[in-house]
């Protein structure tokens, strides 16, 4: 099963990637704006909608939203 924990390290360690690269192009946006020079995406903007489309179902956005921040805060 060594290769069954080997794939869960690479599956951790490409999750722990998106969250930083994530976190880090929300930093870019607040430092240049809504124009993101390095990126044509809008993550603020993407976050909210997510978390507006799952915050109209009540309790599912408080969950939505503990899950975020979970995200963002794990070591």
């Amino acid at each position: 099963m060594d290769w069954l924990d080997n794939i869960k390290g690479w599956a951790r360690a490409l999750t722990d990637l998106g969250i930083v690269a994530v976190a880090l192009v929300v930093v870019l946006q607040i430092l240049f704006g809504s124009a993101v020079p390095f990126f044509g995406i809008d993550p603020i903007g993407g976050i909210v909608s997510v978390v507006n489309s799952l915050g109209s179902q009540g309790l599912v956005g408080l969950v939505a939203l503990a899950v975020l921040y979970w995200a963002f805060t794990k070591d």
